[in-house]
Formats: structure tokens, sequence, C-alpha cells
């Protein structure tokens, strides 16, 4: 289970339950939100597909504790065409 928190404009905390549960501190710029989503879902709902995105090919315990989103795509360079194409 994800749970997304947000803590400013920018910060967000994401909770991730599974065997073990993880916390993790996401920066996310309005640009970059913008660029990936052209504003058709919140941020949230944007991290939160990440991280689905994410634990797709890694465990949550490999997830880095803190990032901003746009690191994604230097581990995965699918990510941003990935996350496009996601309902």
């Amino acid at each position: 289970m994800i749970t997304v928190e947000k803590l400013n404009d920018t910060t967000f905390k994401v909770t991730v339950q599974s065997n073990t549960t993880t916390t993790h501190n996401v920066t996310l710029s309005l640009s970059y939100h913008e660029k990936l989503t052209h504003n058709t879902i919140t941020p949230e709902q944007l991290i939160e597909k990440s991280f689905e995105f994410l634990l797709q090919r890694e465990s949550n315990t490999s997830i880095l504790g803190s990032f901003d989103l746009p690191v994604i795509n230097q581990y995965f360079p699918e990510y941003e065409s990935t996350i496009q194409k996601m309902p």
C-alpha cells in the first residue's frame, strides 16, 4: 500500500507498506509535474503512480529514502514515457 502525504507545495512524504514499511521524502517541482501530466492528475497521484512504477522494478527497501522525482529517469530511462501512458 502506498500513502502520499503532502508536506508543502513541492515536498511529499511517501509511506510504502509491504513486508517492511518504508518512508520516503520526495520533491516534485510544479514544472516537472506539468511536463509529465499536463495537469491531468494531482501531484499526489503522480507520485503514487511513480512508486507503482518503481515497485514493479525493485523492492520498497531499495528505493531511495529521499529524492527528487526526476531522478527516477536516471535509473530507469523508460520512466517518463511509461508514466505518461499510465491511466
